[in-house]
């Protein structure tokens, strides 16, 4: 394997990376490179109190889609006063922030979420997302100048509903980015590899009818109600011959106020999903094509508009996923079973579909609450929660510490970018 071991320079820019170390396939294995290595787990140690407190803090504000105001300023003020340059208020979103750090070629975005659900608060724990991804930043910042690196925090709201990563790569966040990366709670300790997520779109249906009397001059309306029970009906059908991986949900927003008045207005929400993008587009039509049903057999007139931008499959780069399964091995989660593990989407496949990206699951170990639970809310913020905050920082930092220390991959890495066009915004959803 081609290194840069005893170089004092990058071979792509010239510019000074420090000492490094010769790579096995194990991994680092003497001199300064172990030494870099453990300056960064003992500074992510160091921190662990502080990244524990602010945990708890951003879980019980338990702040909605872009409402996260609190949470926002905690993470951007504790980047601030440890010299990360900060921008608030990017992409036109208040609650989304930048922090950058170093100046190095090799640029490293690590996600921040801290929004959270309706109801069950933190139940997806992004609390445990926003103090990783802080502690990764702060680990690697203690080391960037030797391992030529400019370290980038992006906090993205609105990752439940909203879509904060797909706006900010409309607006060009993510465009200077060599790799991005984050670390989602869950039940198990999973290589990146092996999990996988859905791209969803999110849709609004208007049915409009005519209103009318229901007893004294039924036969005068036109039943928007109606129109949505003959959708539902028939995406009920529509899921018997749909694929395993396929996921429809729909439920009725509007749909009439009393029961002396023919509904003339009734609207239904409703999302598609799947593994694979053009499978999620080819659904999208079939489901639609229920909707015309139902206005069809009414004589209802439908309008039917996207309410979130759309999420993309993840795409998982296993060479970031490689280095990560090995950096979670030292922080002892060692990943005896391969399962795989689907479902779900988030915007981070948006970023992923653009740039090498990684969004592997970080167990909360012992918890047997499924996320989007008060369960798992509480788990959250259980010792067991707070592990998963501490191991996630310091093997996403260990997976940044390996690639910056492997001279092909940082070379290919950055031959990508280069030829990567960050002039075309999003193209994930082109």
């Amino acid at each position: 394997m081609t290194t840069l071991a005893d170089q004092e320079k990058c071979p792509e820019t010239g510019e000074a990376v420090g000492a490094v170390v010769a790579e096995s396939e194990d991994g680092p294995e003497t001199g300064t490179g172990t030494a870099v290595a453990a300056d960064v787990v003992a500074e992510i140690a160091r921190l662990r109190e502080r990244l524990v407190r602010l945990s708890h803090d951003i879980h019980g504000y338990a702040e909605l889609s872009f409402e996260e105001h609190k949470a926002a300023a905690a993470l951007a003020d504790a980047l601030d006063e440890s010299g990360f340059a900060v921008e608030r208020g990017v992409a036109g979103l208040p609650t989304a922030f930048k922090a950058s750090y170093g100046t190095g070629d090799l640029v490293v975005g690590i996600c921040a979420e801290y929004d959270a659900l309706p109801d069950v608060g933190h139940a997806c724990g992004h609390n445990i997302i926003a103090t990783s991804a802080l502690g990764a930043a702060l680990g690697l910042a203690k080391v960037a100048d030797r391992l030529g690196l400019t370290v980038k925090v992006l906090g993205t709201p609105a990752e439940e509903h909203g879509g904060g990563k797909v706006l900010m790569l409309d607006a060009g966040l993510f465009d200077d980015l060599t790799v991005a990366m984050m670390v989602h709670p869950g039940n198990a300790d999973a290589h990146p590899a092996d999990t996988a997520t859905q791209g969803v779109s999110r849709w609004a249906a208007t049915f409009t009818g005519r209103a009318s009397h229901a007893a004294a001059a039924p036969q005068l309306g036109v039943n928007a109600a109606d129109a949505a029970v003959v959708t539902q009906v028939a995406v009920g059908l529509l899921r018997q011959q749909l694929p395993a991986t396929a996921r429809v949900a729909l439920f009725v927003r509007e749909g009439g106020q009393v029961t002396n008045i023919i509904p003339e207005r009734t609207v239904v929400d409703f999302e598609v999903r799947e593994f694979d993008l053009d499978a999620q587009r080819d659904l999208h039509a079939r489901v639609l094509a229920c909707f015309e049903a139902g206005a069809l057999a009414t004589g209802c007139t439908l309008e039917v508009e996207e309410t979130e931008p759309e999420y993309a499959p993840l795409r998982q780069d296993v060479r970031l996923a490689e280095r990560y399964a090995a950096a979670l091995d030292r922080v002892g989660r060692p990943l005896a079973d391969r399962s795989p593990l689907s479902g779900g989407s988030t915007d981070m496949g948006n970023v992923s579909q653009l740039l090498p990206s990684i969004h592997p699951m970080i167990a909360v170990r012992g918890s047997v609450n499924a996320p989007h639970t008060y369960g798992f809310a509480a788990d959250a913020i259980s010792a067991e929660g707070d592990a998963a905050v501490v191991d996630g920082a310091t093997a996403m930092a260990l997976t940044v510490v390996s690639v910056a220390q492997d001279a092909a991959l940082r070379a290919e890495l950055l031959a990508e970018q280069r030829d990567r066009d960050a002039h075309t915004p999003n193209r994930s959803r082109r």
